[in-house]
């Protein structure tokens, strides 16, 4: 490797095992041979943030000054690129996003880009209830000629809990739940699952379901970081998440 990497300013607490298990994902997709070769990375963990669901499903914009401070605040520290891992933070950070003095890694592009990849025949969205409610991935996918296959109201009710349970430390309860949900959805069509919340991730890690039928929007995010970081310019926006996938059969 030739030249330092840039530094990564990652906002998170959204929550904190999601944050931990980002920065384990980047530090294996680094191409780093020394631990002088891997990112300087810039973490500020703010739990205090105020549930994402919630606000958005009362019409609250409490979440958005934080976030943006809270990305200012690491932009200040010295970051060059910024992420956050949390799917439905970026229903405020798409409204902040072109006020951000340092390119943000935008956790909806990366997990769609890579969903395009190993899916191009479309996939089933699984995300809290605020993700799925804001349409921020529906309309990504949109723009890119992608089809997302959204749950019905029962089922997302036991995706969202599933998410809810690796907050609170139950990570076999959320096992449990995410695996029957999961097993209903490919029951319904077998398309893999885009683990669009970054707890999800966790809980089909400890429900033991095959790797080869999933998306994890924190393994997508941290190799875009990890391009981003190592080699700046790529791509960028829901075109260039999904574009190329337009006409796939």
């Amino acid at each position: 490797m030739t030249g330092r990497p840039l530094s990564l300013g990652v906002l998170g607490g959204m929550g904190p095992a999601a944050t931990a298990e980002f920065l384990r994902l980047l530090a294996a997709r680094a191409p780093a041979a020394t631990d002088q070769e891997h990112p300087r990375i810039l973490l500020l963990s703010d739990p205090s943030i105020p549930d994402r669901t919630e606000a958005l499903l009362s019409g609250d914009d409490a979440p958005l000054a934080l976030l943006h401070d809270g990305l200012l605040t690491l932009a200040g520290w010295g970051a060059e690129v910024l992420a956050v891992p949390c799917n439905t933070a970026h229903v405020w950070l798409d409204r902040i996003r072109a006020e951000l003095p340092v390119p943000l890694v935008h956790i909806v592009e990366a997990t769609l880009r890579a969903t395009g990849a190993a899916s191009p025949g479309g996939a089933w969205l699984a995300a809290t209830t605020g993700t799925v409610a804001s349409g921020i991935y529906q309309r990504c996918a949109r723009a890119g000629g992608y089809r997302l296959a959204v749950p019905d109201d029962a089922l997302q009710r036991r995706i969202h809990a599933a998410a809810t349970l690796v907050k609170a430390n139950r990570v076999p309860e959320a096992a449990e739940a995410f695996r029957s949900a999961v097993l209903e959805l490919r029951r319904r069509e077998r398309i893999p699952v885009v683990m669009a919340c970054t707890e999800l991730p966790i809980a089909y890690a400890a429900a033991g379901l095959p790797p080869d039928n999933e998306v994890s929007s924190v393994a997508a995010l941290a190799t875009a970081c990890a391009e981003a970081l190592y080699r700046p310019g790529g791509p960028a926006g829901c075109m260039a998440a999904t574009g190329s996938l337009k006409g796939a059969p």
